[in-house]
Protein backbone atom coordinates (compact mmCIF):
# COMPACT_ATOMS: atom_id res chain seq x y z
CA UNK A 1 0.00 0.00 0.00
CA UNK A 2 3.11 2.51 0.89
CA UNK A 3 4.43 1.95 -3.04
CA UNK A 4 6.02 5.52 -4.17
CA UNK A 5 4.65 7.98 -5.93
CA UNK A 6 4.61 10.96 -7.85
CA UNK A 7 5.62 14.29 -5.61
CA UNK A 8 2.52 16.02 -6.40
CA UNK A 9 -0.65 14.72 -4.69
CA UNK A 10 -4.12 14.14 -6.83
CA UNK A 11 -6.45 16.70 -5.93
CA UNK A 12 -9.53 14.76 -5.66
CA UNK A 13 -7.55 12.75 -2.67
CA UNK A 14 -7.73 14.11 0.89
CA UNK A 15 -4.27 14.37 2.31
CA UNK A 16 -5.18 12.52 5.62
CA UNK A 17 -7.97 10.67 7.37
CA UNK A 18 -7.75 8.86 10.50
CA UNK A 19 -10.30 6.07 12.11
CA UNK A 20 -9.58 5.68 15.47
CA UNK A 21 -11.34 3.97 18.01
CA UNK A 22 -11.28 5.65 21.34
CA UNK A 23 -11.62 9.47 22.41
CA UNK A 24 -8.08 9.50 24.03
CA UNK A 25 -6.12 8.63 21.36
CA UNK A 26 -8.75 11.54 19.36
CA UNK A 27 -7.66 13.90 21.45
CA UNK A 28 -4.19 13.49 21.30
CA UNK A 29 -4.07 13.30 17.46
CA UNK A 30 -6.07 16.13 16.43
CA UNK A 31 -4.04 18.94 18.02
CA UNK A 32 -0.85 17.05 15.78
CA UNK A 33 -3.00 16.98 12.55
CA UNK A 34 -3.94 20.60 12.87
CA UNK A 35 -0.18 21.47 13.23
CA UNK A 36 0.41 19.84 10.37
CA UNK A 37 -2.19 21.68 8.40
CA UNK A 38 -4.81 19.00 7.90
CA UNK A 39 -8.59 18.76 8.56
CA UNK A 40 -9.23 18.03 12.53
CA UNK A 41 -12.54 16.48 11.17
CA UNK A 42 -10.79 13.83 9.18
CA UNK A 43 -10.24 12.17 12.53
CA UNK A 44 -12.97 9.70 12.85
CA UNK A 45 -14.42 7.85 15.69
CA UNK A 46 -13.77 4.29 15.11
CA UNK A 47 -11.36 1.92 14.10
CA UNK A 48 -10.42 -0.52 10.92
CA UNK A 49 -14.07 -1.77 10.33
CA UNK A 50 -15.77 1.64 9.96
CA UNK A 51 -12.46 2.81 7.45
CA UNK A 52 -12.95 0.05 5.48
CA UNK A 53 -17.03 0.80 5.16
CA UNK A 54 -16.40 4.32 4.62
CA UNK A 55 -13.12 3.87 1.84
CA UNK A 56 -15.36 1.14 0.04
CA UNK A 57 -17.85 3.99 -1.02
CA UNK A 58 -14.69 6.97 -1.15
CA UNK A 59 -11.85 8.03 -2.37
CA UNK A 60 -8.99 6.80 0.30
CA UNK A 61 -6.68 9.66 1.31
CA UNK A 62 -2.79 9.84 1.04
CA UNK A 63 -1.86 9.39 4.54
CA UNK A 64 -4.12 6.90 6.73
CA UNK A 65 -4.58 6.23 9.84
CA UNK A 66 -6.40 2.66 11.32
CA UNK A 67 -6.61 1.71 15.45
CA UNK A 68 -6.64 -1.94 15.13
CA UNK A 69 -7.38 -2.34 18.87
CA UNK A 70 -10.81 -4.10 18.21
CA UNK A 71 -9.91 -6.11 15.43
CA UNK A 72 -9.24 -10.18 15.81
CA UNK A 73 -7.34 -10.83 13.46
CA UNK A 74 -5.04 -7.88 12.31
CA UNK A 75 -3.19 -9.31 9.16
CA UNK A 76 -6.59 -10.65 7.76
CA UNK A 77 -7.87 -7.31 8.23
CA UNK A 78 -5.11 -5.07 6.55
CA UNK A 79 -5.56 -7.52 3.41
CA UNK A 80 -9.53 -6.39 3.24
CA UNK A 81 -8.38 -2.59 3.55
CA UNK A 82 -6.16 -3.11 1.01
CA UNK A 83 -8.61 -4.08 -1.32
CA UNK A 84 -10.28 -0.54 -0.63
CA UNK A 85 -7.52 1.53 -0.76
CA UNK A 86 -6.00 3.24 -3.13
CA UNK A 87 -2.50 2.30 -4.65
CA UNK A 88 0.32 4.61 -2.67
CA UNK A 89 -1.85 5.05 0.09
CA UNK A 90 0.69 4.86 3.05
CA UNK A 91 -1.24 3.45 6.03
CA UNK A 92 0.00 3.72 9.90
CA UNK A 93 -1.53 1.40 12.04
CA UNK A 94 -2.29 1.95 15.97
CA UNK A 95 -2.61 -1.13 18.30
CA UNK A 96 -2.97 -2.50 22.00
CA UNK A 97 -0.75 -5.66 20.99
CA UNK A 98 3.05 -5.23 21.84
CA UNK A 99 4.37 -8.30 19.36
CA UNK A 100 7.22 -7.63 17.70
CA UNK A 101 6.35 -10.48 15.38
CA UNK A 102 3.31 -8.82 14.34
CA UNK A 103 5.03 -5.39 14.23
CA UNK A 104 7.07 -7.05 11.67
CA UNK A 105 3.94 -9.26 9.60
CA UNK A 106 1.98 -5.88 9.53
CA UNK A 107 5.25 -3.89 7.62
CA UNK A 108 5.95 -6.75 5.57
CA UNK A 109 2.02 -6.55 4.55
CA UNK A 110 2.48 -2.96 3.03
CA UNK A 111 2.30 -0.76 6.38
CA UNK A 112 4.33 2.12 7.06
CA UNK A 113 4.18 2.10 10.66
CA UNK A 114 2.48 0.55 13.65
CA UNK A 115 2.32 2.55 16.68
CA UNK A 116 1.35 0.89 20.00
CA UNK A 117 -1.14 2.53 22.28
CA UNK A 118 -1.20 4.90 24.77
CA UNK A 119 -0.05 7.90 22.09
CA UNK A 120 2.11 10.52 22.42
CA UNK A 121 2.12 13.89 20.64
CA UNK A 122 5.76 13.28 19.94
CA UNK A 123 5.20 9.76 18.58
CA UNK A 124 2.54 10.76 16.44
CA UNK A 125 4.49 13.52 14.61
CA UNK A 126 7.20 11.81 13.91
CA UNK A 127 5.46 8.94 12.26
CA UNK A 128 3.39 11.70 10.32
CA UNK A 129 5.70 13.43 9.15
CA UNK A 130 7.60 10.28 8.05
CA UNK A 131 4.72 9.61 6.42
CA UNK A 132 4.47 13.03 4.18
CA UNK A 133 8.47 12.48 3.52
CA UNK A 134 7.01 9.33 1.17
CA UNK A 135 5.62 11.79 -0.98
CA UNK A 136 7.98 14.22 -1.30
CA UNK A 137 10.84 11.99 -2.01
CA UNK A 138 11.39 11.25 -6.14
CA UNK A 139 10.27 8.36 -7.62
CA UNK A 140 12.91 5.36 -7.72
CA UNK A 141 14.74 6.56 -10.71
CA UNK A 142 13.35 10.07 -11.61
CA UNK A 143 16.60 11.50 -11.33
CA UNK A 144 17.96 9.11 -13.44
CA UNK A 145 18.93 9.04 -17.29
CA UNK A 146 15.84 8.38 -18.85
CA UNK A 147 15.50 4.97 -20.23
CA UNK A 148 14.11 3.67 -23.40
CA UNK A 149 10.68 2.87 -23.87
CA UNK A 150 9.61 0.15 -26.47
CA UNK A 151 6.36 -0.29 -27.80
CA UNK A 152 5.43 -3.20 -29.82
CA UNK A 153 1.69 -3.47 -31.74
CA UNK A 154 0.72 -7.06 -32.68
CA UNK A 155 -1.77 -7.29 -35.27
CA UNK A 156 -3.17 -10.47 -37.00
CA UNK A 157 -3.85 -10.28 -40.93
CA UNK A 158 -6.78 -12.66 -40.19
CA UNK A 159 -8.65 -14.13 -37.51
CA UNK A 160 -7.02 -17.19 -35.86
CA UNK A 161 -3.47 -16.54 -37.10
CA UNK A 162 -1.64 -16.61 -33.47
CA UNK A 163 -1.45 -13.50 -32.97
CA UNK A 164 -3.04 -13.26 -29.39
CA UNK A 165 -1.18 -16.10 -28.50
CA UNK A 166 2.22 -14.76 -29.36
CA UNK A 167 1.26 -11.48 -27.65
CA UNK A 168 1.55 -13.32 -24.32
CA UNK A 169 4.53 -15.22 -25.14
CA UNK A 170 6.41 -12.03 -26.41
CA UNK A 171 5.41 -10.12 -23.12
CA UNK A 172 6.52 -13.08 -21.25
CA UNK A 173 10.07 -13.63 -22.45
CA UNK A 174 10.73 -9.65 -22.38
CA UNK A 175 9.61 -9.48 -18.73
CA UNK A 176 11.24 -13.29 -17.72
CA UNK A 177 14.28 -13.82 -19.83
CA UNK A 178 14.97 -9.83 -20.24
CA UNK A 179 13.42 -8.76 -16.87
CA UNK A 180 12.85 -5.87 -18.35
CA UNK A 181 9.01 -4.40 -16.84
CA UNK A 182 6.08 -4.46 -19.21
CA UNK A 183 3.03 -3.92 -19.84
CA UNK A 184 0.25 -6.09 -21.98
CA UNK A 185 -2.76 -4.16 -23.41
CA UNK A 186 -5.32 -6.31 -24.81
CA UNK A 187 -7.41 -3.70 -26.93
CA UNK A 188 -9.56 -7.14 -27.84
CA UNK A 189 -12.24 -5.56 -25.09
CA UNK A 190 -15.29 -8.03 -25.66
CA UNK A 191 -13.49 -11.53 -26.61
CA UNK A 192 -9.54 -10.69 -25.58
CA UNK A 193 -7.67 -13.71 -23.87
CA UNK A 194 -4.27 -12.16 -23.03
CA UNK A 195 -5.63 -13.11 -19.41
CA UNK A 196 -7.27 -15.78 -20.26
CA UNK A 197 -3.91 -17.29 -21.41
CA UNK A 198 -2.07 -16.74 -18.31
CA UNK A 199 -5.18 -18.20 -16.02
CA UNK A 200 -5.96 -15.02 -14.79
CA UNK A 201 -9.04 -12.90 -14.04
CA UNK A 202 -9.19 -9.57 -15.95
CA UNK A 203 -10.99 -7.41 -13.55
CA UNK A 204 -12.50 -4.24 -14.35
CA UNK A 205 -9.02 -1.97 -15.15
CA UNK A 206 -10.17 -1.54 -18.98
CA UNK A 207 -13.13 -0.88 -18.83
CA UNK A 208 -13.01 1.68 -15.99
CA UNK A 209 -10.47 3.04 -17.98
CA UNK A 210 -12.86 3.20 -20.98
CA UNK A 211 -15.27 4.66 -19.11
CA UNK A 212 -13.36 7.32 -17.13
CA UNK A 213 -10.23 8.51 -18.93
CA UNK A 214 -9.67 11.12 -16.55
CA UNK A 215 -8.81 8.61 -13.83
CA UNK A 216 -5.98 7.46 -15.80
CA UNK A 217 -2.64 8.29 -13.69
CA UNK A 218 0.13 5.84 -11.96
CA UNK A 219 -2.31 5.14 -9.46
CA UNK A 220 -4.94 4.02 -11.43
CA UNK A 221 -2.17 1.98 -13.66
CA UNK A 222 -0.83 0.40 -10.46
CA UNK A 223 -4.12 -0.58 -9.19
CA UNK A 224 -5.94 -1.65 -12.33
CA UNK A 225 -3.50 -3.79 -13.84
CA UNK A 226 -3.21 -7.57 -13.01
CA UNK A 227 0.31 -8.89 -12.11
CA UNK A 228 1.57 -12.11 -14.18
CA UNK A 229 4.86 -12.05 -12.98
CA UNK A 230 7.11 -8.98 -11.05
CA UNK A 231 7.55 -7.77 -14.40
CA UNK A 232 4.40 -7.94 -16.52
CA UNK A 233 1.79 -6.60 -15.50
CA UNK A 234 -1.34 -7.08 -18.09
CA UNK A 235 -4.54 -4.65 -18.98
CA UNK A 236 -7.59 -6.98 -20.67
CA UNK A 237 -10.89 -7.17 -20.30
CA UNK A 238 -14.30 -9.62 -20.92
CA UNK A 239 -16.76 -6.58 -21.37
CA UNK A 240 -20.34 -7.77 -21.85
CA UNK A 241 -21.47 -8.37 -25.76
CA UNK A 242 -24.12 -6.45 -25.51
CA UNK A 243 -22.36 -3.39 -24.87
CA UNK A 244 -20.46 -1.75 -27.75
CA UNK A 245 -17.50 -0.29 -27.30
CA UNK A 246 -18.15 3.74 -27.04
CA UNK A 247 -14.76 5.45 -27.14
CA UNK A 248 -13.33 7.84 -28.83
CA UNK A 249 -9.82 6.30 -28.33
CA UNK A 250 -8.30 8.71 -25.62
CA UNK A 251 -8.41 6.21 -22.51
CA UNK A 252 -5.74 4.18 -24.66
CA UNK A 253 -3.48 6.75 -25.91
CA UNK A 254 -3.69 8.25 -22.26
CA UNK A 255 -2.58 4.31 -20.86
CA UNK A 256 0.08 4.06 -23.51
CA UNK A 257 1.36 7.22 -22.33
CA UNK A 258 1.39 6.38 -18.45
CA UNK A 259 3.20 2.91 -19.93
CA UNK A 260 5.94 4.92 -20.72
CA UNK A 261 6.61 6.15 -17.63
CA UNK A 262 6.18 3.12 -15.57
CA UNK A 263 7.49 0.10 -17.90
CA UNK A 264 9.87 -0.15 -20.22
CA UNK A 265 8.05 -2.09 -22.84
CA UNK A 266 4.45 -2.05 -23.73
CA UNK A 267 2.78 -4.40 -25.81
CA UNK A 268 -0.22 -4.10 -27.81
CA UNK A 269 -2.90 -7.12 -28.90
CA UNK A 270 -4.27 -4.71 -31.68
CA UNK A 271 -7.51 -6.57 -33.60
CA UNK A 272 -7.33 -5.13 -37.43
CA UNK A 273 -10.95 -3.06 -36.50
CA UNK A 274 -8.88 -1.22 -33.69
CA UNK A 275 -6.32 0.08 -36.05
CA UNK A 276 -8.61 1.04 -38.65
CA UNK A 277 -10.67 2.95 -36.13
CA UNK A 278 -8.28 4.53 -33.98
CA UNK A 279 -5.24 4.68 -36.26
CA UNK A 280 -3.70 7.43 -33.60
CA UNK A 281 -3.15 4.26 -31.09
CA UNK A 282 -0.04 3.50 -33.39
CA UNK A 283 1.76 6.89 -33.03
CA UNK A 284 3.82 5.99 -30.37
CA UNK A 285 4.30 2.18 -31.33
CA UNK A 286 8.29 1.87 -32.70
CA UNK A 287 7.62 -1.47 -33.89
CA UNK A 288 4.44 -3.87 -35.14
CA UNK A 289 4.37 -7.75 -35.89
CA UNK A 290 2.21 -7.96 -38.72
CA UNK A 291 0.89 -11.97 -38.24
CA UNK A 292 0.11 -14.05 -41.06
CA UNK A 293 -0.41 -17.27 -41.93
CA UNK A 294 0.25 -18.75 -45.73
CA UNK A 295 -2.97 -18.76 -47.18
CA UNK A 296 -4.59 -16.70 -50.62
CA UNK A 297 -6.49 -14.16 -47.64
CA UNK A 298 -3.38 -13.56 -45.77
CA UNK A 299 -1.27 -12.79 -48.42
CA UNK A 300 -4.14 -10.29 -49.61
CA UNK A 301 -4.60 -8.66 -46.39
CA UNK A 302 -1.06 -8.52 -45.36
CA UNK A 303 -0.36 -6.60 -48.53
CA UNK A 304 -3.70 -4.24 -47.51
CA UNK A 305 -1.78 -3.88 -44.14
CA UNK A 306 1.45 -3.05 -44.99
CA UNK A 307 0.44 -0.70 -47.51
CA UNK A 308 -2.12 0.89 -44.72
CA UNK A 309 0.71 0.91 -41.81
CA UNK A 310 3.34 2.81 -44.61
CA UNK A 311 0.57 5.52 -44.46
CA UNK A 312 -0.63 5.86 -41.03
CA UNK A 313 2.74 4.58 -39.05
CA UNK A 314 5.75 5.05 -41.45
CA UNK A 315 7.60 5.59 -38.58
CA UNK A 316 7.22 2.50 -36.99
CA UNK A 317 8.93 -0.98 -38.22
CA UNK A 318 7.07 -3.79 -39.08
CA UNK A 319 8.46 -7.52 -38.59
CA UNK A 320 5.94 -9.89 -41.12
CA UNK A 321 5.99 -12.97 -38.94
CA UNK A 322 4.76 -16.13 -40.45
CA UNK A 323 2.79 -18.28 -37.58
CA UNK A 324 1.67 -21.67 -38.19
CA UNK A 325 3.82 -22.77 -41.13
CA UNK A 326 3.52 -26.47 -42.55
CA UNK A 327 5.92 -26.74 -45.01
CA UNK A 328 4.42 -28.88 -48.04
CA UNK A 329 0.99 -28.27 -46.76
CA UNK A 330 0.75 -24.19 -47.16
CA UNK A 331 -1.69 -22.96 -49.83
CA UNK A 332 1.11 -20.06 -51.05
CA UNK A 333 4.45 -21.55 -51.31
CA UNK A 334 6.93 -19.05 -48.97
CA UNK A 335 8.70 -17.26 -52.16
CA UNK A 336 5.57 -16.89 -54.07
CA UNK A 337 3.87 -15.58 -50.80
CA UNK A 338 6.99 -13.20 -50.29
CA UNK A 339 7.07 -12.32 -54.02
CA UNK A 340 3.63 -11.28 -53.73
CA UNK A 341 4.08 -9.05 -50.98
CA UNK A 342 7.32 -7.56 -52.25
CA UNK A 343 9.45 -8.27 -48.80
CA UNK A 344 10.97 -11.06 -47.11
CA UNK A 345 9.25 -12.88 -44.11
CA UNK A 346 11.24 -11.90 -41.03
CA UNK A 347 10.54 -14.69 -38.88
CA UNK A 348 8.74 -18.11 -39.39
CA UNK A 349 7.04 -20.13 -36.82
CA UNK A 350 6.54 -23.51 -37.54
CA UNK A 351 3.21 -25.37 -36.27
CA UNK A 352 2.82 -27.18 -33.22
CA UNK A 353 -0.85 -28.10 -32.05
CA UNK A 354 0.62 -30.38 -29.08
CA UNK A 355 2.50 -27.77 -27.67
CA UNK A 356 -0.49 -25.32 -28.11
CA UNK A 357 -2.61 -27.91 -26.49
CA UNK A 358 -0.10 -28.33 -24.14
CA UNK A 359 0.26 -24.38 -23.13
CA UNK A 360 -3.63 -24.10 -22.96
CA UNK A 361 -3.92 -27.29 -20.29
CA UNK A 362 -1.27 -25.60 -18.27
CA UNK A 363 -2.77 -22.24 -18.35
CA UNK A 364 0.74 -20.65 -19.44
CA UNK A 365 2.23 -18.51 -22.26
CA UNK A 366 2.96 -20.90 -25.15
CA UNK A 367 7.18 -20.06 -24.43
CA UNK A 368 6.86 -20.86 -21.08
CA UNK A 369 5.24 -24.37 -21.91
CA UNK A 370 7.36 -25.66 -24.22
CA UNK A 371 10.52 -24.22 -23.46
CA UNK A 372 12.72 -26.45 -25.88
CA UNK A 373 10.29 -26.48 -29.42
CA UNK A 374 11.37 -24.96 -32.61
CA UNK A 375 8.15 -22.72 -32.54
CA UNK A 376 9.92 -21.31 -28.99
CA UNK A 377 13.23 -20.84 -30.32
CA UNK A 378 11.31 -19.17 -33.68
CA UNK A 379 9.13 -16.72 -31.28
CA UNK A 380 12.67 -15.74 -28.66
CA UNK A 381 14.28 -14.70 -32.29
CA UNK A 382 11.22 -12.32 -32.63
CA UNK A 383 11.65 -10.82 -29.07
CA UNK A 384 15.43 -10.62 -30.02
CA UNK A 385 14.43 -8.38 -33.67
CA UNK A 386 11.88 -6.55 -31.84
CA UNK A 387 14.00 -4.97 -28.89
CA UNK A 388 16.55 -4.15 -31.56
CA UNK A 389 14.48 -2.56 -34.29
CA UNK A 390 12.87 -0.72 -31.02
CA UNK A 391 16.39 0.54 -29.95
CA UNK A 392 17.06 1.99 -33.40
CA UNK A 393 16.99 5.95 -33.36
CA UNK A 394 16.38 6.29 -37.25
CA UNK A 395 13.00 4.77 -38.64
CA UNK A 396 13.53 1.87 -40.40
CA UNK A 397 12.19 1.32 -44.24
CA UNK A 398 8.80 -1.24 -44.15
CA UNK A 399 10.04 -2.17 -47.22
CA UNK A 400 7.10 -2.58 -48.59
CA UNK A 401 7.73 -1.75 -52.44
CA UNK A 402 6.36 1.67 -53.89
CA UNK A 403 6.95 0.94 -57.65
CA UNK A 404 3.68 -0.02 -58.48
CA UNK A 405 0.03 -0.98 -56.91
CA UNK A 406 0.93 -3.54 -53.55
CA UNK A 407 -2.71 -5.19 -54.30
CA UNK A 408 -2.06 -5.32 -57.62
CA UNK A 409 1.00 -7.16 -57.33
CA UNK A 410 -1.30 -10.29 -56.08
CA UNK A 411 -2.22 -12.08 -58.94
CA UNK A 412 -5.15 -14.52 -57.00
CA UNK A 413 -5.83 -16.31 -60.08
CA UNK A 414 -1.93 -17.30 -60.80
CA UNK A 415 -1.32 -18.30 -57.77
CA UNK A 416 -4.21 -20.99 -57.54
CA UNK A 417 -3.54 -22.28 -60.74
CA UNK A 418 -0.07 -22.72 -59.34
CA UNK A 419 -1.22 -24.14 -56.42
CA UNK A 420 -3.18 -26.64 -58.33
CA UNK A 421 -0.38 -27.99 -60.71
CA UNK A 422 2.81 -27.35 -59.05
CA UNK A 423 3.99 -30.29 -57.59
CA UNK A 424 7.50 -29.31 -56.13
CA UNK A 425 7.95 -29.37 -52.64
CA UNK A 426 7.92 -26.33 -50.45
CA UNK A 427 11.59 -25.26 -49.79
CA UNK A 428 12.38 -25.69 -45.91
CA UNK A 429 11.88 -23.18 -43.79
Amino acid sequence: MSASLKSSMPGNRDVFAAYVCDENALDVLRPVVIELGWAPEKCNKGGLRNAVQSLSVSASPNILMVDLSESGDPLNDINALAEVCEPGTVVIAIGQVNDVRLYRDLLASGIHDYLLKPLSANMLRDSLTQAQAVFMAPRSGEDEGVKRHISSAVIGTRGGVGASTLVTSLAWLFSVDKRMPTALLDLDVHFGTGALTLDLEPGRGLTDAIDNPSRIDGLFIERAMIRANDNLAILSAEAPINQPLMTDGAAFMQLQEEFKHTFEMTVLDMPRNMMINFPHLLNDVNVVVLVTEMSLASARDTIRILSWLKTNAPHAQVLVTANKVQPGVAEISKADFEASIERKIDIAIPFDQKAAANAAKLGKTFVDANGSTKATAAIKQLALQIMGAGEEDAPVSNHAGAKKSLLGSLDLKGLLAKKKTDQVAEPAE
